[in-house]
């Protein structure tokens, strides 16, 4: 998110979870805290490679409950950045490349609050394309995770199906927008009132 006005339509829906994407080199980049940054809802900043320092400040500007990782960054970081900003809860996303290949996840464990599994993209996510998902099945835990992805309008029914032990909700984005960071609240709306209608 990033446009005030949006950022107020969408918190209007009460999702589980507001992002703010804070790599630079994303058309979502976002700078500043917009004056209407909604504290009802978790927020998380989205950073890739980034350093501690860059993070921790962006954790207080934003006031942020947490931060996902969508880089490159080794467990040792992870576990470093937790012990440096331990009042924030960390998301480490992964990418699933197209020839199926599943991430390595062990060593993350003891340092995340939840994995986030999305399509492999050059630009860190927003690809707008989805991975077969059954892959998934390949993961065993014991991190609750996201889904993520090419998650659009017309997924529905595939998230009712989606079984697995370990899945924690949806992560939607590219999909869903007008704009590069301009969500489409009238579609948002509706998909959120069907995905919460799921038993």
């Amino acid at each position: 998110m990033r446009d005030p006005q949006n950022i107020c339509a969408v918190n209007q829906l009460r999702p589980d979870m507001m992002g703010f994407i804070m790599w630079p080199g994303s058309s979502r980049y976002i700078s500043s805290p917009p004056k209407t940054l909604p504290h009802s809802i978790p927020r998380v900043g989205v950073f890739a490679n980034a350093t501690q320092q860059y993070i921790a400040r962006k954790v207080s500007d934003f006031d942020l409950n947490y931060v996902q990782l969508h880089g490159e960054e080794p467990p040792e970081f992870c576990s470093s950045l937790h012990n440096f900003i331990p009042t924030v809860k960390l998301i480490k996303a992964f990418s699933i490349s197209e020839n199926g290949h599943f991430p390595d996840t062990d060593l993350y464990v003891s340092s995340c609050n939840l994995f986030l599994f999305d399509t492999f993209s050059k630009n860190k996510g927003g690809s707008g394309k989805q991975f077969s998902w059954t892959i998934l099945q390949q993961y065993s835990g014991p991190i609750p995770f996201l889904l993520s992805g090419g998650i659009g309008p017309d997924d529905v029914q595939n998230i009712r199906n989606f079984k697995h032990p370990l899945f924690a909700g949806i992560d939607v984005n590219s999909c869903f927008e007008t704009a590069p960071a301009v969500k489409d609240s009238s579609l948002l709306s509706q998909f959120i009132q069907q995905i919460r209608s799921i038993p």
